[in-house]
C-alpha cells in the first residue's frame, strides 16, 4: 500500500488526527453505536482492514478473548497497538484475501471466529484492487460466511456535493442505490463515485449515515450484519 494513498497510509492517518474531534466525530459515534449493538456469540474476532482502529473502542474490543487483525498498512498496525496498548492483537498476513478464493480461505482459516470488516469492502482488499471482479468477490464472501457471524460498515458512494439531509437511516432490506441516494441528496445533479457494495446481504436490516471525510468529500456509509 502506498504511504500517500488517500484511503490508507500517511494521508489517511493525517486526516484522522486532523478531524478526529470535529468532522469525523459524528461518524465515529455512529459506528460505536452499530458495533455495540452487534452481539456475536463467537469469542474470537477477526478485524479485517481496521486501519489504526479510529472507529473502534476498547469497550467493544474487550468483549472478545482473541483478536486477529488482517491489516496491510504497517503504519496502521503500529498505531493500532499504540491506541489500544492494553489489548493483545495477533497480526496475520492478508495478501491472499483479494484473490478470487480469498473469502473461502478466510472462512477456513478462522473456523471459530466472527468477522468485522472495517470500512474495507468498498476499498482495496488487503491493499490490492479487485475492482475488475468485485461483485463476484462479494458474492463469494457472502457464500463463504453464510453460516458465520459477520458485520461490515463500508462506503456505498462518495461525492463532492454536500448532502441535503444528514439523517441516520435504518431500513429492513436493501433498496436501489439511486433511491437511497435520493434520501440524502434531493434534486439537482449528483456526480458520485460508486464503491460497488450496494445490495450486500439484500434481505438483512441495514443502517446508514454520512461521513464527511474532508471539507469537500462526503461518503454515504452502510452497516450490515449477519448473525449476532
Amino acid at each position: 500500500m502506498s504511504l500517500l494513498h488517500s484511503s490508507g497510509g500517511l494521508i489517511y492517518h493525517w486526516r484522522a488526527w486532523r478531524w478526529r474531534r470535529s468532522r469525523w466525530r459524528p461518524f465515529h459515534r455512529e459506528v460505536a453505536r452499530w458495533i455495540d449493538a452487534w452481539q456475536p456469540r463467537a469469542r474470537q474476532l477477526v478485524l479485517v482492514g481496521p486501519s489504526a482502529g479510529y472507529a473502534l473502542n476498547a469497550r467493544f474490543l474487550g468483549r472478545f478473548q482473541s483478536l486477529r487483525v488482517l491489516e496491510p498498512d504497517a503504519l496502521a498496525r503500529y498505531l493500532l497497538r499504540r491506541r489500544f496498548s492494553d489489548v493483545r492483537f495477533e497480526f496475520s498476513d492478508s495478501a491472499w484475501l483479494a484473490q478470487a478464493d480469498g473469502p473461502g480461505i478466510l472462512a477456513q482459516r478462522y473456523p471459530d471466529a466472527a468477522f468485522l470488516f472495517c470500512n474495507l469492502l468498498g476499498q482495496k482488499i488487503a491493499g490490492q484492487s479487485v475492482d475488475h471482479d468485485r461483485q463476484r468477490w462479494l458474492e463469494a464472501l457472502q457464500f463463504a460466511l453464510r453460516q458465520r457471524e459477520w458485520a461490515s460498515w463500508h462506503d456505498l458512494a462518495s461525492t463532492a456535493r454536500r448532502p441535503d439531509r444528514y439523517v441516520q437511516l435504518s431500513l429492513t432490506e436493501a433498496e436501489p442505490l439511486d433511491a437511497l441516494l435520493a434520501r440524502f441528496w434531493q434534486g439537482g445533479e449528483l456526480e458520485i463515485h460508486d464503491h460497488a457494495c450496494a445490495g450486500l446481504l439484500p434481505d438483512s436490516a441495514r443502517h446508514y449515515c454520512i461521513w464527511q471525510l474532508t471539507p469537500s468529500r462526503f461518503h454515504l456509509v452502510e452497516w450490515v450484519a449477519h448473525g449476532g
